[in-house]
């Protein structure tokens, strides 16, 4: 038997969440280092998978499949197209990121609302996520995806709710009570997406008689499996709403917000780069391959309502007092341009929808640890407490500032080809909706280059006169993120050719082509 390459990937830190949980209480630094020895290993395995997938191959590769639960048709079955391994090697990257930068924010406080502050569970909990969302990056079956598409809430929520932002206009007390309610909030919307979702998993084991993913779609190709056009409809709407909300998407996205302003800065880069993921993949992989029909019936509403996120997200950006809330209503209209992207339905869309997933991981990421370490020096997430940071803290300021360029597409950062790919496919086939989605590129400058002449240019304001440049470790958080940013910017080629080929699958299981251009006849 081969290794189980894909099983490994996902075990590794599933293992080293209970190695750092089991950590004794007094060593918390060796716990830290536990963490992160396991995240750069499962970055390794990623890489592994990574450089092993063949863009030309099979659509799905480094496969395995084992019994489950025979009795009902549940298999542990895993594989990954161009798309999920990208996804895949995107988690691995970002997460020792996330650990190194929350180095400590999980050590104790003397706060009344902070007794309970493991810092073992606080690195545990983060490498459970990413055990959970890399396993759901590679599911092929639908069973075995549900399971880890409502599993991976629980540690989120303790990671909003006990492990919350500590700088609170309102004091420890008033924190606490809005961590708890951005904590319920977020697990409360997800569970009722979860819930119709399984019933519309349900619905599909009655329809085909199994979950796997492969079995399914070669059924409906092949014509043994006919579902009518209600049942099909009905069973997109149960698996969309739950990836609507997980996305998230206007107007079932106002959990985000609040989780991310309540959450600490890695905690946040957790929820909006790599959880949130998982939503506009699913859309990709089990929306439109399980309910081909469906998916161009919905086609329409949902370009409105991606549209509608663009547009909103991005004009609340521009109102926002918060740092960290601005930075989540901008997630909120970037998740429009992906979703905009997968439903426009051309080659151009899709690639680029899937790109940036990568690149807003990378770009959000940047910008949020850089706010993180912002806040944490001034203790206050308030735009209005800041002013001329980059007199006292120079590269502090520079990285903020190209985290930010990135956010709003600067042309030689990733986020731009992206952006411009699926801009260029949605106007293919549905020019007004790509006319007005540039609105979203404008408001995009606005709210970045605010924010940043508020807080970092202009008067030096007391309060961070005095306020520290970045760390080494700070830098070696930020650094790669940076570089990387710059060079898919310069050179997308080794993320397109990998993620081209899974898009032509997919537009072949909608049955589209790309529309031909116009070209006048010559005289």
């Amino acid at each position: 038997m081969s290794f189980p390459l894909l099983t490994a990937t996902a075990a590794v830190p599933a293992i080293g969440a209970i190695v750092t949980a089991a950590v004794p209480a007094a060593r918390r630094t060796a716990a830290k280092w536990i963490a992160l020895t396991f995240s750069l290993a499962t970055l390794v395995l990623a890489a592994i998978a990574l450089v092993r997938f063949e863009p030309g191959g099979d659509r799905y590769q480094l496969t395995e499949s084992h019994a489950w639960i025979p009795d009902f048709g549940v298999k542990y079955e895993l594989g990954v197209d161009g798309i999920g391994v990208s996804l895949m090697a995107l988690t691995a990257l970002l997460i020792p990121f996330v650990i190194a930068a929350g180095w400590h924010d999980a050590d104790p406080v003397e706060t009344k609302s902070s007794r309970w502050r493991p810092t073992q569970g606080f690195f545990a909990l983060i490498l459970m996520v990413e055990a959970m969302v890399i396993l759901s990056f590679e599911a092929t079956d639908v069973f075995l995806f549900y399971i880890l598409f409502e599993a991976m809430l629980i540690p989120v929520y303790f990671l909003i709710g006990g492990f919350g932002d500590r700088a609170h206009a309102g004091g420890d007390e008033a924190g606490a009570t809005q961590r708890s309610y951005a904590a319920v909030k977020f697990l409360l919307y997800n569970l009722a997406g979860g819930l119709i979702m399984l019933a519309a998993v349900i619905g599909l084991f009655v329809q085909a008689g199994t979950f796997s993913l492969t079995e399914i779609a070669a059924a409906r190709a092949d014509g043994t499996l006919d579902m009518s056009t209600g049942m099909e409809r009905w069973l997109f709407l149960g698996f969309f709403v739950a990836f609507a909300i997980k996305a998230p998407l206007w107007p079932v996205h106002t959990w985000l917000p609040n989780a991310m302003g309540e959450a600490t800065a890695p905690v946040a880069v957790l929820i909006t780069a790599v959880v949130d993921k998982v939503g506009t993949f699913a859309m990709l992989r089990f929306c439109l391959q399980l309910f081909p029909e469906a998916s161009k019936w919905a086609t329409p509403v949902v370009l409105v309502l991606a549209l509608i996120s663009i547009v909103y997200g991005a004009l609340l950006a521009v109102g926002q007092r918060d740092i960290k809330r601005l930075i989540a209503y901008a997630s909120i209209s970037h998740f429009g341009f992906i979703i905009m992207g997968i439903f426009a339905m051309t080659s151009q869309g899709q690639s680029g929808a899937t790109l940036y997933m990568i690149n807003h991981g990378i770009s959000t990421a940047a910008l949020l640890l850089v706010a993180g370490f912002l806040i944490s020096r001034r203790g206050s997430r308030l735009i209005s407490d800041y002013g001329g940071v980059q007199k006292v803290a120079p590269v502090l300021a520079g990285t903020f500032l190209i985290g930010g360029l990135a956010t709003l597409s600067l042309p030689g950062l990733a986020p731009f080809v992206s952006e411009f790919l699926v801009l260029v496919g949605t106007f293919s086939r549905y020019p007004v909706i790509g006319i007005i989605a540039t609105i979203g590129i404008v408001l995009a400058a606005l709210y970045v280059l605010v924010l940043y002449q508020r807080t970092m240019t202009g008067p030096v304001n007391e309060s961070v006169r005095h306020m520290p440049d970045l760390k080494l470790r700070e830098l070696a958080v930020v650094t790669p993120l940076i570089a990387l940013l710059l060079f898919l910017g310069v050179y997308p080629k080794p993320l397109t050719d990998i993620v081209n080929p899974a898009v032509e699958h997919t537009m072949s299981d909608v049955h589209k082509s790309d529309p031909k251009p116009e070209v006048e006849a010559a005289p």
